[in-house]
C-alpha cells in the first residue's frame, strides 16, 4: 500500500497553490512591463518625410520617417 500519500505535499493542494502564485506573479509582472512601455512611447511621435512617394513594397521605406522632436 502507498502510505506517503499527503494531501499539503508538493504535488497535492499546496503545491497547485504555488504554482498558481507564480503563474500570477509572473503575468503581474509582465503586464506592469507592458503598461511601463505604453507609457514611455505613448508620445513618441513620427513624422514622414515624403508620404506621397512611399511605395507599397520596398526596403528603402523606413528612409521616409523622421524623428518628430
Amino acid at each position: 500500500m502507498n502510505e506517503s500519500r499527503n494531501v499539503f505535499g508538493i504535488h497535492g493542494i499546496s503545491g497547485m497553490l504555488i504554482a498558481t502564485v507564480l503563474l500570477l506573479a509572473i503575468l503581474a509582472f509582465l503586464v506592469t512591463m507592458a503598461v511601463g512601455t505604453q507609457q514611455a512611447n505613448a508620445e513618441n511621435y513620427y513624422k514622414l518625410k515624403d508620404p506621397m512617394n512611399i511605395e507599397k513594397i520596398s526596403r528603402d521605406n523606413d528612409k521616409h520617417v523622421v524623428d518628430a522632436n
